[in-house]
């Protein structure tokens, strides 16, 4: 490839005109087609100004010469670490409930929330070194948002709801999902379960409507 084939491919590649190209330049139409047509070539200054325009370097418009890039790994996407850190958060919250169905134990929530936490940093660590960071950080909360909040919320239900039955020694009433036996009523406890889909999905349009800004 020619110098005169890689000015028509660069003005083609941002879909400009010859004669938008020309007044980018400061040069007439005709110009810019007897450079592509090969019967002239740009002078230096214009060959400057072209690379300043293209965002490509002299050497590439006068040699062809690609530049060599100054990091050649290519980073992980974000979006890897996304889909891993929403299965951690997933399996936390699984456990959670099965230990607690099984032992009926506060340990069931301590056990969900470390596994949630490392969910949480693998996701972290994306933000960090991956690319796509802005899709992954908005699918993750999106799709989280359901997962990490209802540990936090059914806690707090049980817990206050268990105080108010047997007073404050109550703390082993904790548990990763709302308990219908420690609410003082079936609304109290639909309550609870409104409040936590209310709260996620208020929170859902939030991000949807700050993704669109």
């Amino acid at each position: 490839m020619n110098m005169a084939n890689r000015i028509q491919d660069l003005r083609k590649s941002r879909g400009i005109s010859q004669e938008e190209l020309a007044d980018k330049v400061g040069v007439s139409r005709q110009a810019v087609s007897k450079w592509e047509s090969e019967q002239s070539t740009p002078d230096i200054e214009k060959v400057i100004i072209l690379s300043d325009f293209f965002d490509v370097t002299t050497d590439y418009l006068l040699k062809g010469i690609e530049p060599i890039p100054e990091n050649t790994t290519e980073k992980s996407d974000a979006r890897i670490f996304f889909l891993v850190g929403s299965v951690l958060n997933f399996i936390g919250l699984v456990v959670a409930i099965m230990i607690w169905v099984k032992e009926q134990t506060p340990s069931s929530v301590a056990v969900g929330l470390i596994l949630m936490a490392v969910g949480i940093m693998v996701f972290v660590i994306g933000q960090f070194i991956g690319k796509n960071k802005e899709k992954a950080a908005f699918w993750f909360w999106v799709v989280n948002i359901w997962t990490l909040s209802l540990m936090p919320i059914s806690c707090i239900f049980n817990f206050l709801q268990g105080i108010r039955l047997l007073g404050v020694g109550s703390y082993w009433l904790i548990a990763p999902i709302p308990q219908l036996e420690y609410s003082n009523s079936i609304g109290a406890y639909m309550l609870c379960w409104g409040f936590y889909l209310m709260f996620c999905i208020v929170a859902e349009l939030f991000l949807i409507k700050r993704i669109k800004r």
